[in-house]
Parts: structure tokens; C-alpha cells; sequence
């Protein structure tokens, strides 16, 4: 035990004095307060070795006590010792707060021993800071201020974390946005992931092309970076302002995004401080995301090609009817198998089989337009709906295909090529039909293609006549 140490006891008990005197009797010398607030007072005027505080006292508690020296430079690295009830509770909040023990009232072997550790490991006070400390500074405010700053990121990281429900990136960078914009102003808020790549931008209207380029060079995005954007007048439209703050995003030791925020002229004190927060707490948000689109995308999409599933087309082909017939616009639909699958795979293999598969799932994406949907259907059948085509439109569309098809040239992993060609069945939607009929329209006339020699288009009319392009049409 070092002699002489200068310790300040906070206690508000009658009993005080006689826990003071036990402490010099240890070799302490003991300063006595009678309040957190005479306490804070003491300690930050001359810094001590130790303070010595009960967790819980009427108006500035220990737990406050300990925050507030923990957060000035002339006290951040003296020990502070609470001392209070037996329980788990308790031991927490000292935890919480900073303090270098906790001990429970009435032991003084454990409260001595505790105060010699806590001094031993504590760095060693830096004089400068002492002579910085203003004589008789209002603890009260000073208190304040430093819970109204826990609170602020309080209150920051609960909103931040209340996006982990989003299940969206799109949403949660919309719902972000209309926060971040109610807590400060900007000219523009940006957020980016790496895997998968994607960048959202919150912006006035009339300065999203300069803004979203100074978030992708903020960022380091190219130019192939997707935008998500979210325009309104919640974002101001400054034409120049401040350098963009920027923070990574990060889960554990791995970055998983980055966040940047262009603030406006003259930029608020605390926005550094607010954008490293939000950094902060987003990994969770966007990790739950991007689980939740991930599981969205396999529940959806076909792992081999790419393309849907049965189960996600069929509600968007019945939003699509609804709309043909909301606007009066034709809508044609194709089912298509391909020819001699089985003798692929009996003959290359069932993995030139999957490739096949794969090459048709590719062939789709190049050559249908963005309003067109398409699916695997099944086995090595697939389904196209074409958005305001009618009969002649949709033939012309389905030969394209059966050409696309038939100069397809697939390798197997040995390298030999598989001649690939299908045969189309074509429907036009009527006022009668359902998804159901108008597949099933779409599967009849497939099964007379290939009946009839397959590698052709056949298209099924409205009187339940069927048409096959390869006799009444020459090649397009």
C-alpha cells in the first residue's frame, strides 16, 4: 500500500466519517463528500488517486458520478470503486458506467483490497489536464451535458436499429433517410454494400446528377454502381457544401458497407459524430436485409437458370392480365419444351443436361425485353408472357425464340457440342381466361408441336383452331 494516496469518498450516510476514518487508517488520505455533486467538484479541481462513490445517492448518482470523470480529460484515467447492494443488476450499471470495481456495502477487506488493484492498474495522471480544470464548475451542467450526449446516441442507435425489420434494402434505406433527415440537414445521404453491390442515394430532384456523382466518388463506386434513389425536398438542394463524411460499416472485423452523409454550409458539430453512430449500428439492419433477400431470391428463382420459378411467376402473370385488361393491351404467352431432353442426358450426361438448362435461362435474358416475364416452368419446360403482343406479335416473338434456340451451341464439359431446338406452343389471353387456361392453352399447343415434328412454333386461336407457323408462315 502506497502511503498517503489522496482518495475521495462520496457517501450521503451518517456512517461517512466512520468509513473515511477505516480508509486512513489504510493509509489514505481521505477526502469526504457529502454529495455527487461536492464529489465531482473535488475530483475535478485536483485530481485524485481513487473515488470512492455508492452506486445509488439522492440527485447525481454514482452512476452518473462515474460517467461524468470518465468523460473529462483531468479524470479519465482515475479509478472510481462503487460500492452497493449484492446483485447482479447493480454490478451491471457499474460495469456500464466505468468503473474499475464494484463492491458490495460493508465489506471492507474486499473494498480496501478493491481500491488497491483499481490504483495499481489505473495510467499513470497526466498534470496538464489538472491545471486545465476549472475551480468550482457546475457539475450539475456538466452532468447534463454528457446525458443529454448518451442519450442522443441513444435515441440514434434505437431508430438505427428499428430498421433490422425492414427485410428490404430499398426500404431500409428509404426509412433510413426520412430519419437522418428529421435529425440534421444535408444536400445528400448515401449508403453502399459491396456483396451484393448496391448504392442508394437520397437527394433533392434538381441536383441528383451532380449528387450522385459526388457519392459515387465519395464511395468509390463506378459507374455500373445500380442507383437506388430516393428523391424529395427532405434533402436541400445546395449546390456545394462541405467535404462528404464518410464511415465504414462494419460487421465484426469485416467492412460491409459505407456511409456518407454531404453535409450543407456551415456544417453541424455534431454530424461527424452522428454519421459514425449510424455507422455504427447498421451492420445488423443490413445484414438482416440481406438475409431476407437472399431467402426471398431462393424461395423465387431457379438456382440452374437464373430465371423464376413457377411460384413466383404465377402471381406476377395474374398482376399482368389485370393490367392488359385494365389498359386494353393484348398479352401473348408461350410454353416451350426441349426437344429430346431425356436422350441429352442418357447420351452427355446429366451435367451437359444442366448446362443446357443453364444456356437457356441465359438465352431468355438476352433476347426477351424488360417487360416480359419468363420462368422455368419445370423439368426442361419454360414460360414466357409477352406484354402487349397480340397474336402476330406474339408468333413473331416465338419464332425469334425457336431460331435463338436452334443456333444455340452448348459444350458439354468434354467439350462436344449439343444441338439444342424446342417446340412452342403460343396462346393470345382472352376475356375468359384465367392463369390457369391460359397456361393450359399455351401447354395444348406445345404438345401439337411437338407431335408434329417438334423444333416449330405452333399457336393455339381463339376458336381452338391450332396454327403451325412452320406450314402456313415461311422462316423468319
Amino acid at each position: 500500500m502506497a502511503e498517503e494516496q489522496r482518495a475521495i469518498l462520496v457517501d450521503t450516510t451518517e456512517a461517512k466519517e466512520i468509513l473515511a476514518q477505516r480508509l486512513r487508517m489504510q493509509g489514505y488520505h481521505v477526502e469526504v463528500a457529502s454529495d455527487g455533486a461536492d464529489g465531482g467538484r473535488l475530483a475535478l479541481s485536483n485530481p485524485p488517486a481513487i473515488v470512492v462513490a455508492d452506486l445509488w445517492m439522492p440527485g447525481i448518482s454514482g452512476v452518473q458520478l462515474c460517467r461524468l470523470l470518465k468523460a473529462e480529460p483531468a479524470t479519465q484515467n482515475v479509478p472510481v470503486v462503487l460500492r452497493g447492494p449484492e446483485g447482479a443488476r447493480n454490478r451491471f450499471w457499474a460495469e456500464r458506467a466505468g468503473a474499475a470495481e464494484y463492491v458490495v456495502k460493508g465489506r471492507m477487506g474486499d473494498l480496501v483490497r478493491a481500491m488497491s488493484r483499481a490504483i495499481k492498474q489505473s495510467p499513470a495522471s497526466d498534470d496538464f489536464f489538472t491545471e486545465l480544470a476549472a475551480e468550482g464548475a457546475d457539475i450539475r451542467d456538466r452532468i447534463a451535458v454528457h446525458l443529454d450526449a448518451a442519450l442522443f446516441e441513444s435515441v440514434l442507435a434505437s431508430e438505427v436499429r428499428a430498421l433490422t425489420m425492414c427485410g428490404a434494402f430499398d426500404r431500409l434505406f428509404d426509412l433510413l433517410s426520412q430519419f437522418v433527415s428529421q435529425v440534421t440537414s444535408y444536400r445528400w445521404l448515401a449508403l453502399s454494400t459491396p456483396l451484393p453491390e448496391r448504392f442508394g442515394i437520397h437527394t433533392h430532384p434538381s441536383t441528383r446528377t451532380q449528387n450522385q456523382q459526388e457519392a459515387r466518388t465519395a464511395l468509390g463506386l463506378d459507374e455500373q454502381a445500380r442507383v437506388i434513389g430516393v428523391e424529395d425536398e427532405d434533402a436541400f438542394d445546395d449546390s456545394a457544401g462541405p467535404a462528404a463524411i464518410v464511415c465504414p460499416i462494419r460487421l465484426g472485423d469485416t467492412v460491409i458497407g459505407k456511409l456518407a452523409m454531404a453535409t450543407r454550409t456551415p456544417q453541424q458539430e455534431r454530424d461527424p459524430e452522428l454519421v459514425a453512430i449510424i455507422a455504427r449500428e447498421l451492420a445488423g439492419p443490413i445484414r438482416m436485409a440481406t438475409l431476407v433477400e437472399e431467402t426471398q431470391r431462393l424461395a423465387t428463382v431457379d438456382a440452374l437458370t437464373g430465371l423464376m420459378n413457377r411460384r413466383a411467376f404465377i402471381p406476377l402473370l395474374k398482376t399482368e392480365i389485370l393490367r392488359s385488361r385494365r389498359m386494353s393491351y393484348p398479352l401473348s404467352c408461350i410454353l416451350f419444351d426441349i426437344d429430346h431432353f431425356k436422350g441429352i442426358n442418357d447420351k452427355h450426361g446429366h451435367a451437359s443436361g444442366d448446362a443446357v438448362l443453364a444456356a437457356m435461362g441465359q438465352l431468355l435474358n438476352r433476347n426477351l425485353r424488360q417487360v416480359d416475364l419468363s420462368a422455368r416452368w419445370g423439368g426442361e419446360e419454360f414460360v414466357v408472357a409477352f406484354a402487349d403482343a397480340d397474336a402476330e406479335g406474339g408468333r413473331i416473338a416465338a419464332e425469334r425464340l425457336r431460331q435463338a434456340v436452334e443456333a444455340l451451341e452448348v459444350q458439354t464439359p468434354e467439350g462436344d457440342r449439343v444441338p439444342v431446338t424446342a417446340s412452342f406452343g403460343l396462346t393470345l389471353l382472352t376475356e375468359e381466361d384465367t392463369v390457369d387456361t391460359l397456361v393450359d392453352h399455351a401447354d395444348r399447343a406445345m404438345y401439337h408441336a411437338k407431335a408434329s415434328g417438334r423444333n416449330r412454333v405452333v399457336s393455339l386461336s381463339p376458336d381452338g383452331t391450332m396454327v403451325d407457323m412452320m406450314v402456313t408462315a415461311p422462316s423468319q
